[in-house]
This record gives structure tokens, C-alpha cells and sequence, in this order.
């Protein structure tokens, strides 16, 4: 049996799990969007925030949603996620993560980390937070005006070792988007990442979403998307913890050798968000569109929502695609990601269906 064959049954038990959890929800990752505002502005953005952009719910509405989830959720399975917009701009972010620890919950942020000075690496240990994702999306110069802010790459690095000086999280990661331009500077940016006392090295495709849909020439082809699969897979065999992201079914060749675990997309299953207008949805990369706002967090409890809505994403995604349904790759597949979906004309906008497989 060669590797391909040997990664079929789990494929086929994969498939079997997620017709479970259509029927039985397991919440894992629970988000909280602090704030749209940002001090960049990436091009690439999938929610197209903003400098000046308007906060998240307060504090008070916030806790009230941990409140609930503590008493109806096991605390030791789910993970909060803190994301923006950048988080660090939320005036009260160290009260509200303070709260989240004090009630029982791990907690983790994505962030740029351009606001990571030697004093917020020791609020961010005092109020626990136990892993961290910090954007770097090419060299000096490419990071900057891709970020669309002026020495955001210098900034992102300091408030990197300004993380590691502190020795007191357990996973700090660096993530890349790569691009049609910045897919060229793989090899050196990770030279300098394997220099540097990070954990992991997450490298993800550009997603035809949000602010990038303006940038078609930033979009990766073909030739670029094998590329990409190969580098990771090469560094992950020499032994360098190297993950692509979560999304998208890749083949048979490439599932299981360019991240930990088999595809799976999770929104409203395994995944759920609470949005900067206190909207609760699934996955927050997912299109804003009103059939997806399952409640508010002002007028309904997280609780009653999860176990009672989500219908909506409890379903395989290829039930509205008849491209999907017919092709051979369905049962694994499902329709692919929902974040990437074009649910105007219920089709997926990347499948790597005759690029990799």
C-alpha cells in the first residue's frame, strides 16, 4: 500500500466525523471580533479593516457571553480567539481577557504585533494569554506596503521578541500570506524566521475575499499554488514546523503532508463568532451576508443560538454546488471552504481539483 492509499480510510473517517457533527456541534474555537479599527491597512484583508474603523460590543455585553459559555460549555475544550481588526485597540482589552482567565478560559490573539512594546508583552503575560499569531507577509520592504503601513515590518519584529523575552507563552507563531508578488521571497523570509524562537511558521494562500477581490493580479495561479504546497511540504520533511492553514481539500498527494491533520472546514460546527456588531456567526473569514447572522449577542444568549441555529452551516457545502455534487472528489471534499464560497452564484471560488490533483 503505497502513502496515497494509506490516507483513504482516515479521509473516510473524516467523512464520517463531519456527518456527526452536523448532527452534534462540538464548540472548540470561539472568537470574539474586538474591533474592525486597525493601524495598517493590508490589502489583502478579508473584513477590510481599517484605521478609525468602530469597536466591538463592550466589555460589559462581552463577559456576558463568557458567563454563558462557562456555564454550558466544557471550559477545557474550548479556545478563545481574540482577532480584529487589530485586538490591541480595544480600550478594554485587558480588563475583558482578565475577566476570560478569571472565568476559566485559554485564550489566544491573532495580531500585527506593531503594538507589542516590552509593556504590553507583560500585560499579555499577566493576563495570560497562552499562544499568539503575528502577521509577516514578505521582507522589509514588501511587508510594509503590502501592510500599507511605513516600518510595520520593524515594529512587527520587535513586538515578536518582545514576546519570546517574556518565556511565558506557549505557542507563538508567525503568519504568512503569500501572493503573486511575495511568493518569491519564501526561501529568505524563512531564513530569517528559523533564526528567531517562534513555534511554528504558518504559510497560507491568498483568499479571494474581502479587500483582495480589488487585486486580481495578487491572486496566486496555478504554478504559484504548486510552488507553495512544495515548499512547505520540502521544509515539513526536514523537520521544520512548517502548516499550511485550514482551508481547502488538497489531494490526495498533499493531504496530511503540508499540516497536521486532515481537511475539515468547522464553521458552525467546531467554530463559532461573535462579530463587532455583536452578530453571532460561524467562521468570521465567511462573507457577511444576513443569512448567516444566526443572533446578537444584545438580544439573544450564545448558548440557545449554538445548540438551536446554525442550520445554515450544519450541512455539506456541495448541497448547493451541482459542480460539486457530481465530482468524484465529494465524499472528502464537501464543497470545499466556506470563507471562499460564492454564494451568489453557489460555486467555490478556489478548488485545487486539476491544479493538484
Amino acid at each position: 500500500m503505497d502513502i496515497k492509499e494509506a490516507k483513504i480510510p482516515y479521509l473516510n473517517r473524516k467523512a464520517e466525523f463531519r456527518a456527526e457533527l452536523f448532527k452534534k456541534p462540538d464548540l472548540i474555537y470561539l472568537f470574539f471580533e474586538l474591533t474592525r479599527s486597525c493601524n495598517e491597512k493590508c490589502f489583502h484583508c478579508g473584513s477590510s479593516c481599517a484605521p478609525g474603523l468602530g469597536h466591538g460590543p463592550d466589555k460589559e455585553a462581552f463577559k456576558a457571553v463568557l458567563r454563558d459559555v462557562k456555564e454550558n460549555f466544557d471550559l477545557k475544550k474550548v479556545q478563545l480567539c481574540i482577532t480584529g481588526g487589530e485586538p490591541l485597540l480595544y480600550p478594554d482589552f485587558a480588563e475583558l481577557l482578565g475577566y476570560a482567565v478569571d472565568q476559566g478560559f485559554h485564550w489566544g490573539m491573532t495580531t500585527n504585533a506593531t503594538l507589542i512594546t516590552k509593556d504590553v508583552a507583560k500585560m499579555l503575560e499577566d493576563t495570560r494569554m497562552g499562544t499568539v499569531s503575528v502577521s509577516i507577509d514578505g521582507l522589509r520592504d514588501t511587508h510594509d506596503r503590502q501592510r500599507g503601513m511605513k516600518g510595520g515590518y520593524d515594529k512587527a519584529m520587535r513586538g515578536i521578541e518582545n514576546l519570546i523575552e517574556r518565556k511565558a507563552f506557549k505557542h507563538i507563531q508567525v503568519t504568512t500570506v503569500v501572493n503573486h508578488k511575495n511568493i518569491v521571497e519564501l526561501d529568505e523570509l524563512y531564513k530569517i524566521l528559523d533564526e528567531m524562537d517562534i513555534d511554528s511558521w504558518r504559510v497560507i494562500g491568498i483568499e479571494p475575499m474581502g479587500r483582495a477581490l480589488d487585486f486580481p493580479d495578487m491572486l496566486l495561479t496555478p504554478d504559484d499554488q504548486r510552488y507553495l504546497f512544495n515548499f512547505i511540504r520540502e521544509k515539513r520533511e526536514q523537520g521544520i514546523p512548517v502548516n499550511y492553514g485550514c482551508s481547502h481539500f488538497l489531494g490526495l498527494e498533499f493531504e496530511r503532508e503540508v499540516r497536521d491533520w486532515f481537511f475539515y472546514c468547522g464553521a458552525g460546527t467546531h467554530t463559532a463568532a461573535v462579530r463587532v456588531n455583536g452578530d453571532i456567526t460561524a467562521c468570521l473569514d465567511i462573507e457577511e451576508r444576513p443569512e448567516f447572522v444566526q443572533g446578537n449577542i444584545y438580544k439573544d444568549k450564545f448558548s440557545d443560538v449554538w445548540f438551536n441555529r446554525f442550520q445554515v452551516f450544519r450541512q455539506p457545502l456541495s448541497s448547493l454546488c451541482k459542480e460539486c455534487q457530481e465530482c468524484e472528489w465529494e465524499k472528502w471534499c464537501a464543497g470545499g471552504s466556506r470563507h471562499c464560497f460564492d454564494y451568489d452564484n453557489n460555486k467555490q471560488r478556489v478548488c485545487f481539483k486539476d491544479i493538484l490533483f
